[in-house]
């Protein structure tokens, strides 16, 4: 079964038309024509078994044959500090998607590398991995939001960092619902920062021994949190 992305199918109707793109790589690129079986994610939670019922101009029409709802994961907020190399935080996103990150929040710090991301590349990096991993839910991606102003709206969360503090374990101090966790940049956050979070309710974790890329201290922050999530599910 090959699957599909649309945010705008509704539940409300059985015939349903597919966006350009889509509609485009059905035709051209997988060669699917009428009475072909495809699914649609509205990336919601919503999966539709459709088959093609013909074209109209140069986009695919469906008919829906049945809809399947899925129970939504478990949050889990990653806020992270840009990598220089944009490759890396795509990788991050891909993988991190198919584990179940649920939001992405990228942050300015005193030491970041880069100041702005390149959103709208990361959403199809995104809807990419959901396709691929089959998950019914899309993660949401905010932009670039200063490190102050982020936990100041996002209080009570972790904070991993490599100073030489006492740290949490991160099972231990990690809880389901709103607890966002802040991995910095490569040049770490500053003292300030880590003493300002701690005011607004952080604590400090370890996320191992070795001294990890941001990109990988956050893909493992997200494995951690998955498991916690269906530990207690």
């Amino acid at each position: 079964m090959r699957y599909f992305y649309d945010p705008t199918i509704s539940n409300e109707t059985i015939h349903h038309t597919l966006p350009q793109e889509e509609s485009k790589h059905i035709v051209r690129v997988l060669r699917m024509s009428t009475g072909d079986d495809l699914a649609i994610l509205n990336g919601k939670g919503d999966l539709y078994h459709c088959v093609i019922s013909g074209t109209e101009g140069k986009l695919v029409k469906v008919d829906i044959t049945k809809r399947e709802q899925y129970e939504a994961d478990k949050p889990i907020h990653i806020a992270i500090a840009a990598t220089k190399n944009a490759d890396r935080i795509e990788w991050f996103l891909e993988k991190a998607t198919e584990l179940g990150l649920t939001e992405l929040t990228f942050i300015s710090c005193k030491n970041s590398e880069r100041s702005r991301v390149k959103i709208d590349r990361l959403i199809k990096k995104a809807i990419s991995a959901m396709k691929q991993s089959r998950r019914a839910y899309l993660p949401t991606i905010h932009e670039t939001i200063d490190f102050k102003s982020f936990i100041e709206s996002h209080p009570n969360g972790l904070i991993a960092h490599c100073y030489d503090e006492q740290k949490h374990h991160f099972n231990k101090v990690y809880h389901t619902g709103n607890c966002p966790i802040l991995i910095g940049p490569e040049g770490d956050f500053t003292l300030e920062e880590v003493d300002l979070a701690l005011q607004y309710g952080y604590k400090s974790i370890t996320l191992g021994e070795t001294r990890l890329r941001t990109e990988t201290a956050a893909l493992y922050a997200v494995t951690l949190a998955k498991t916690i999530n269906e530990t207690e599910h």
